[in-house]
């Protein structure tokens, strides 16, 4: 069978990917000392490496020291070290594939346990019914707070180049602080910020004009996008359409989509409405819609764990294949399919009717997985979800201490 999911791919920087695999961005959560990556990651990223993926994206990586989507998760600002980074990127590459940097600022979806600002467009908390307590109150973000992140993310760009990462993806989907300032149910501004799609997509085109200056033009540039955030009266496909078209004339390589948010965690496969039923690539046929008259090559992201899938997403236009959770059980599903063969085994389905509980087991299972991949295990893919999610909380308060004590320390030294 002739396939292009093995043929390179150029972009406009000039890069070359050696096939149209990706590892998509799944957030590790797993930083060391100091917010660092360490042995944990470089182990990963070792076995991810090895297994024929010809691009890697990590996790997001956070701009803002005081501003974490969890407690172990990786920060890259000006006072960093850079030497972590260097090992990680040299890791990611050990293969001969690409590793991309995903950079990324959680805005209002921060828990309410966390140190720090819960900075928003507007303060419009995360709607979870029941679970809504688990995040903060969000301010809404001044304008010289707005440019200072502007700022922050061409830092860490500059800085991810300087480690030798081979680009950095811009992460504006999934309901975080780019995100949220495109979607019209957060975003009640009234200011140049809001208001109409051009306004509300305003902070996103400055962050990616403020990276795009502030690295070499070899270095890929590319925006994880929703194709819809899944919410009636939210971000769509039509505002994902005009936004690829403004992105266009900004030197981005790529646009990655996907789709949804806490509230509403299609990405996930647990949209709260009905548009994405589908267990495998849940945003292909809006993604179909996109690739007719989208100016950049587009990646599409969301439940493909089968080689049929993959080639089913390729003939629809769409540049590259990304997977995440196939790629937490199978590091080596490339290599697999190389050789005309599948996975062994794919993660057990949590069928919980609480869509946030189920959300939040089901990326447990995950990062359950990612940990025995980085110690050099086999994984267990049918581990039960609720105990990887109780596991998986006692982590969580652990690295929140280890955080606390870090941000009073590094807040006290600045």
């Amino acid at each position: 069978m002739t396939s292009e999911l093995f043929s390179p791919l150029s972009l406009r920087s000039g890069q070359v990917l050696n096939n149209r695999i990706a590892k998509a961005a799944m957030e590790e959560n797993m930083a060391g000392d100091g917010q660092l990556p360490d042995k944990v990651l470089f182990g990963l990223y070792r076995r991810w490496a090895a297994g024929g993926t010809g691009l890697l994206i990590t996790g997001n990586v956070m701009v803002h020291a005081e501003a974490l989507t969890g407690p172990a998760g990786v920060v890259l600002d000006e006072a960093a070290p850079l030497e972590p980074f260097i090992e990680w990127a040299r890791a990611g590459k050990a293969g001969g594939g690409a590793i991309w940097m995903q950079i990324n600022h959680p805005g209002r979806q921060i828990g309410s346990d966390m140190p720090g600002v819960v900075w928003g467009p507007s303060a419009v908390a995360v709607d979870l019914g029941k679970h809504s307590g688990r995040f903060g109150r969000p301010v809404a973000m001044t304008p010289e707070q707005i440019q200072a992140t502007v700022t922050r993310y061409a830092v860490t760009a500059r800085r991810a180049e300087q480690a030798g990462f081979d680009g950095v993806e811009i992460h504006a989907a999934h309901g975080y602080l780019l995100s949220q300032f495109l979607s019209p149910l957060v975003n009640k501004r009234t200011d140049q910020w809001g208001g109409s799609l051009e306004n509300r997509a305003r902070m996103l085109l400055d962050v990616v004009r403020a990276v795009r200056a502030a690295v070499s033009p070899a270095f890929a540039v590319a925006v994880k996008l929703n194709s819809a955030d899944f919410q009636r009266g939210g971000f769509d496909a039509d505002d994902a359409r005009q936004v690829i078209e403004m992105l266009a004339p900004l030197g981005v390589d790529l646009v990655e989509l996907s789709g949804g948010s806490y509230e509403s965690p299609a990405m996930a496969g647990r949209a709260a409405d009905t548009r994405t039923q589908a267990r495998e690539a849940y945003f292909l046929d809006l993604a179909k819609d996109l690739v007719r008259t989208s100016p950049l090559p587009l990646m599409l992201t969301g439940g493909i764990t089968r080689r049929a899938t993959a080639e089913k997403v390729l003939d629809s236009g769409v540049a590259i294949t990304g997977m995440g959770t196939a790629l937490a059980v199978t590091p080596d599903l490339p290599d697999r399919w190389r050789q005309g063969r599948e996975a062994d085994a794919q993660l057990r389905q949590v069928t919980w009717s609480d869509k946030a509980l189920a959300s939040a087991a089901g990326m447990a299972q995950v990062r359950h997985q990612m940990r025995r991949l980085a110690r050099g295990s086999r994984t267990t893919p049918g581990t039960h979800p609720a105990l990887a999610l109780v596991s998986e909380q006692r982590r969580q308060r652990r690295a929140l201490r280890r955080y606390r004590a870090w941000l009073a320390t590094s807040q006290g030294a600045a």
